[in-house]
């Protein structure tokens, strides 16, 4: 027979067992008291460099470029430069098919040698008529000549300066068109505007070029010493840049490197890319050394401002946003500042902000131990926040 003394064992043993379950419920499952609720953790105020900016995506491009094209129809004959060529300006890049337009000056010039030829018969008939009616003038104050014969010679001396008049004009306008045979002569050579790098080439030796329908493309020449980014900034943030506002970017090519520039200019036209409203904003940069390329893709920070070495504290300890009238000294924020007495509300300033951290202006000083603002309802209190 079992001694009667194992039956208290059993019962002392169920009721730490209830015991031990009621308060693992009571620890993880009931909300927090208000006084545990209110401790939160802590962070300190720190020391720190701090930087606002708006970034955005860019483009690099040309700041000076141009597209050469063909002013007149004819056959691509000779592209005398390739693509990455340094060229100067007035240097010889291609050249067009000229024997049309040879031709055509050639045309004109003998043109115009013909009537040359015609206006110096009619001068000659032209002095003759005149001579013939100042003899007839003369002689009429004597009566020696008829009144007919005199009208006769009047009349072929104003049709003798009427026709040589009309040859004058003639040559006038065979060489007007001669000089404009002549240009299009010239536009066959195709010369460089600028001093310049060859960047793209548009058309090859042998095609034929149309310029009676729109000017053809042949060759895209481009100042690279000085690169233009480019740049997309969203709506909501173009109003916080401005002209000569402090840029940096780097490439997805050379991620290390900091290109520093200012903006150069804010175009007011936006473009719309999927209901989404972007602004232009223009940046002008040295590239000297060649390391920037057509079409590079540039991330671009915007700096609205920095601080170096100014109170900081982490945006989660800052509390409810306090209207105030002055701003002089940053947006006003109150704040849960643990000293030796307790937990006190404090009213800080604040200036540049990131979404991490943010300067404080006047309220407080490095050192400082802040609570940090409650985790979100429905989670439990007691689990610690994420780390800073």
């Amino acid at each position: 027979m079992k001694p009667h003394y194992s039956y208290p064992l059993a019962i002392f043993a169920i009721l730490a067992l209830a015991a031990l379950t009621l308060g693992v419920y009571k620890l993880w499952f009931e909300p927090a008291s208000s006084e545990t609720a209110g401790t939160g953790q802590t962070v300190a105020v720190t020391l720190g460099d701090i930087e606002e900016v708006v970034s955005a995506q860019g483009k690099l491009e040309a700041k000076e470029f141009v597209d050469i094209g063909a002013q007149v129809t004819g056959q691509l004959q000779k592209i005398y430069v390739q693509i990455g060529d340094n060229v100067k300006a007035g240097q010889l890049l291609a050249l067009i098919d000229p024997r049309i337009y040879e031709a055509r000056v050639e045309a004109g010039l003998a043109h115009i040698k013909n009537l040359r030829a015609q206006l110096a018969g009619q001068q000659a008939q032209t002095k003759f008529s005149r001579q013939q009616f100042s003899r007839n003038r003369e002689l009429m104050q004597t009566d020696s000549v008829s009144l007919q014969d005199f009208q006769n010679s009047e009349y072929s001396l104003n049709s003798s300066e009427a026709t040589e008049a009309s040859i004058k004009a003639q040559i006038e306008q065979v060489q007007s068109t001669l000089n404009g045979d002549r240009t299009n002569l010239g536009f066959t050579k195709i010369y460089a505007p600028i001093t310049s790098t060859m960047v793209d080439q548009k058309a090859r030796e042998g095609q034929t070029l149309n310029a009676n329908q729109q000017t053809p493309s042949i060759l895209q020449l481009a100042k690279l010493d000085v690169m233009t980014v480019r740049a997309q900034v969203a709506e909501a943030d173009i109003m916080q840049v401005k002209v000569g506002m402090p840029i940096y970017f780097n490439t997805l090519g050379s991620s290390e490197r900091r290109w520093q520039a200012s903006v150069r200019q804010i175009l007011p036209t936006p473009e719309i890319i999927n209901n989404v409203v972007l602004y232009n904003v223009l940046v002008d940069v040295d590239n000297q050394d060649r390391q920037l390329m057509t079409g590079m893709t540039a991330q671009m920070f915007f700096v609205l401002g920095e601080a170096k070495q100014v109170p900081l504290v982490p945006v989660a300890a800052l509390g409810a946003r306090i209207p105030s009238e002055d701003n002089a000294n940053g947006l006003a924020y109150q704040v849960k500042q643990q000293t030796s007495q307790g937990i006190t509300e404090k009213t800080i300033h604040i200036g540049l902000k990131t979404r991490r951290f943010a300067q404080i202006r006047e309220g407080l000083e490095a050192g400082a131990i802040l609570v940090v603002k409650q985790p979100e309802s429905g989670k439990d209190p007691r689990l610690k926040a994420p780390p800073l």
